[in-house]
């Protein structure tokens, strides 16, 4: 699903007007209309709402939601938390309009008396700020928005909540936290990104009149995946397991032997034909026993029991034959470790999936990435991409993009709405997964489903973002049978069918 920017929303408005000959106050009308509609699901049809106003057009959106639930037997009260010598044409024509039908537009002062009005009401309207704000919530504004969240009474906000900045989803300061956001013509992406996406509520895109050639058109690099966007193939009646992937897993080490395990077991379920899983010769005894459904083999090891180079042998030997490899599930780490990670990245001509130690062998080189054989896809945490030079502090989009970019690669970015960038500049932002997956194990079950879709021959971006999606959808899945803190990687290991199953339906 496309995201738009301020930028991008503000020109597919110009076009409208100016091309399209649609009158700006018709639009406005359009938007005030689904907001006040929204509105109404929570007060019936005689309910009493407060309307919080800017003074640009996301105001005159409340202005003139206003006006329709006063039409429409509404108690309604309208405050102006901007500057009326600031309001805009289209802003000042709806105030008109609702002083035509008995409203008014009041000045934000008697604090006491809006509180006492708002915890009244059975709907608030957050109609301070769209897609305009680029800085915190200030003076009249920032009380408003303490006064709504204090509240307890059901809010809407106009298109995105005020506070929160519509290309990045940060919020610099206070920021009204709504039930249902509507937004118009085309979703923000701060409504989907972290943090803004938790001030979002639920998120209604609603048709004002903009021209379905103009929204089809809009250029946008980011993108919200959805249950919709997640569009695995139909499997051929008569294939048979080589026509699904063989894949290549290197993890393992000493101690931790449960990774490799979950990996591999992880790429079985998401539909790998065939799995080799090249662990230590130190610890083959312990994953073999653990592995009924993928094909374990040693690896040599030095005194440490981890990897050698004496390796990199058989593991060539072995992907001459698979369509895709993971490294670094639970791998340990030495200079010879970090070598042989690296001379995979080189000579490896198929996709390569780098998760944990597989990340942390490149992370003092990251030129190394230049000189990748293949397509290499990077799944690192927030430590691990600190780890490889980025810093999110800047905003975890515009870090993921610039890293994809920069080194031609694709970036798995992990955590509460991940972040998938790809070279081509595009970046996807996940809408499944929570708390629930927050335990050691996770990852690996990601890094193997990845691997999985990449070998079954899939593009490498429905690959990825495929099973991104279906893992936290796994994850969703156990939290709501388990609860939150009871569910492990073994559970969501067990969920990938059901997940799977509701997306092919």
């Amino acid at each position: 699903m496309k995201l738009m920017t301020s930028a991008l929303m503000r020109e597919m408005d110009r076009r409208a007007i100016e091309e399209y000959d649609i009158p700006s106050t018709l639009l406005m009308r359009n938007a005030a209309r689904r907001v006040a509609e929204t509105a109404m699901e929570f007060g019936g049809d005689r309910g009493r709402a407060a309307v919080f106003c800017g003074s640009g057009n996301n105001g005159g959106d409340g202005v003139a939601a206003a006006a329709y639930m006063l039409i429409r037997g509404y108690s309604v009260r309208a405050f102006l938390t901007g500057s009326r010598e600031k309001m805009t044409a289209d802003t000042s024509e709806m105030e008109r309009r609702l002083e035509e039908v008995g409203g008014k537009l009041e000045e934000f002062t008697e604090i006491d008396n809006i509180i006492d009005y708002v915890n009244s009401c059975d709907v608030l309207i957050d109609a301070m700020f769209g897609t305009g704000l680029h800085s915190a919530l200030r003076g009249d504004s920032e009380c408003a928005a303490q006064i709504i969240n204090a509240s307890g009474v059901p809010v809407v906000s106009a298109d995105i909540p005020s506070g929160v900045a519509a290309d990045t989803g940060e919020v610099p300061g206070e920021a009204v936290r709504a039930d249902v956001t509507v937004t118009f013509s085309l979703p923000k992406i701060g409504l989907y990104a972290e943090p803004g996406c938790l001030y979002s509520g639920e998120i209604r895109i609603e048709d004002i009149g903009i021209p379905d050639d103009l929204l089809f058109a809009a250029d946008s690099q980011v993108y919200a995946v959805t249950h919709m966007d997640v569009d695995l193939p139909e499997r051929r009646r008569d294939a048979h397991k080589g026509d699904f992937g063989r894949d290549l897993i290197i993890a393992g080490a000493p101690g931790f032997t449960g990774a490799p395990v979950m990996a591999a077991a992880a790429a079985s379920r998401m539909g790998a034909g065939l799995v080799h899983l090249g662990v230590p010769e130190s610890i083959y005894g312990v994953t073999a026993a653990r592995c009924t459904d993928v094909m374990p083999f040693p690896l040599p090891t030095d005194i440490d029991g981890l990897i050698s180079w004496d390796a990199r042998g058989p593991i060539a030997e072995k992907l001459e034959r698979c369509a895709a490899c993971l490294a670094g599930p639970g791998l340990g780490r030495s200079y010879m470790l970090d070598s042989l990670v690296e001379k995979l990245v080189r000579e490896t001509k198929v996709p390569l999936v780098l998760d944990a130690d597989g990340i942390n062998a490149v992370s003092g080189n990251t030129d190394v990435l230049d000189e990748a054989g293949s397509t290499v896809i990077l799944t690192p945490h927030a430590g691990e991409f600190a780890r490889l030079g980025g810093d999110i502090s800047r905003g975890r989009i515009a870090e993921a993009a610039a890293f994809a970019v920069g080194h031609r690669c694709v970036l798995v970015l992990k955590g509460h709405r991940t972040v998938t960038a790809f070279p081509d500049g595009s970046v996807y932002i996940n809408t499944t997964g929570g708390p629930a997956m927050a335990k050691g194990g996770s990852g690996d079950v990601l890094a193997g489903m990845i691997t999985a879709l990449c070998g079954q021959g899939l593009p490498v971006k429905k690959a990825v973002t495929a099973a991104v999606y279906l893992h936290g959808l796994a994850g969703d899945i156990c939290a709501k049978k388990l609860g939150e803190y009871s569910v492990t990687p073994d559970d969501i290991l067990c969920a990938i069918p059901e997940a799977v199953k509701s997306v092919r339906q």
